[in-house]
């Protein structure tokens, strides 16, 4: 296992994209288990979906703040701005930096790729070039920059479990192309300014308050609705579903754990750079994962117990820009964190449609 190098407390942290699902999960697990730290979040609150579950989120931030010793700074803005993500760089100096805003979503890419390069390639070199001038004048205020990149840069890879090892030369979208860009920015920047960084590759995330547009949220709308659910590739999709608590979990072990920065035999710098899958290990066809949304849904009484859900259910062909099976190897995280995701599925679409009763209901 890594040693911690990186302490968190009394540390200055930026998160991106601090309003979505996963940045606010880990705004609140850094509040209940680093303070104290300050925590400065910016994200552009954009309505690529419904706006209020990102308001929501801030508000749980607002409210786990105040019981604790940390402090919380929002800023609304984006950071395909330069001179903001600058300023707040210049600003607040911050010490470890979280990037996991980006323009998320397969099928979004394929009618609106003007926000992907936006946000994806314009967003992420802003970042990595305030990154960058952190060191100028012998300073030295980036301690480690760990980022989101994704599972669908595997592309229609037919080698399963998908490991870190595998080449990722295919994608078959813009969203995989611009996170596999990502990667190979901060790799540069890692090699020619010597950053610290960690891209990790996130796996099908869910949980309560998440992306309207993943398929689990989506079919409990439609279900609700009394609309018809199409289930793609007639139902032999398999998705490698990681539970957001897990995903949390895996991405503060690594932000503790900045690469180390040494020299190579030509005495230049070896990029400190790493790439880790996060995922369950586990994929579940899409039929069994509809069925315990089902149940769980019913136990939650969002539907009814004699609810027809064979006569809300559609088998689809594929779509374009999807996959038939996403699969992590997450044999890096277990052996250098000692950490692998362990939510079950019916578990956590239990807290999902707990969650959702609450909220909607």
């Amino acid at each position: 296992m890594l040693e911690i190098n990186t302490q968190l407390t009394n540390k200055i942290i930026l998160v991106t994209g601090a309003a979505g699902f996963i940045g606010s999960n880990l705004v609140l697990e850094l509040i209940r288990t680093q303070s104290p730290c300050t925590i400065i979040g910016i994200d552009n609150m954009n309505d690529y979906y419904d706006v209020s579950i990102k308001e929501y989120r801030l508000q749980q931030i607002e409210s786990a703040v105040k019981d604790s010793d940390s402090t919380w700074t929002f800023i609304k803005g984006s950071i395909a701005d330069r001179a903001l993500i600058d300023d707040i760089f210049a600003t607040y100096k911050p010490a470890v930096v979280v990037n996991l805003a980006a323009q998320a979503g397969v099928r979004y890419s394929i009618t609106n790729p003007d926000v992907y390069v936006e946000s994806n390639l314009i967003g992420f070199y802003n970042i990595l070039e305030a990154c960058r001038h952190s060191y100028d004048n012998g300073e030295t205020e980036v301690e480690h920059l760990v980022y989101a990149s994704s599972s669908s840069v595997y592309g229609s890879n037919k080698k399963v479990p998908y490991s870190t090892d595998d080449k990722v030369d295919n994608p078959v979208s813009l969203y995989a192309a611009t996170k596999k860009s990502n990667e190979l920015m901060a790799h540069a920047y890692s090699k020619l300014y010597n950053i610290p960084s960690t891209g990790l590759r996130f796996f099908t995330v869910y949980g309560p308050a998440g992306r309207p547009d993943m398929a689990y949220f989506g079919f409990t709308n439609k279900l609700l609705k009394g609309d018809t659910i199409q289930i793609f590739n007639y139902g032999n999709c398999k998705r490698d579903f990681t539970y957001v608590d897990d995903i949390v979990e895996g991405v503060k072990r690594v932000m503790q754990c900045a690469p180390e920065k040494v020299n190579g035999e030509d005495g230049l710098p070896i990029p400190p750079y790493r790439v880790y899958n996060i995922g369950n290990n586990s994929p579940e066809n899409l039929l069994d994962f509809v069925d315990i949304l089902q149940q769980e849904l019913i136990r939650a009484g969002v539907l009814p117990e004699d609810y027809d859900f064979e006569a809300h259910k559609k088998l689809v062909p594929m779509q374009p820009g999807d996959v038939p099976v996403t699969y992590a190897d997450t044999s890096a995280l277990e052996r250098d964190f000692g950490f692998k995701p362990s939510t079950s599925l019916r578990e956590g679409l239990r807290r999902f449609a707990e969650w959702y009763k609450e909220f909607y209901l």
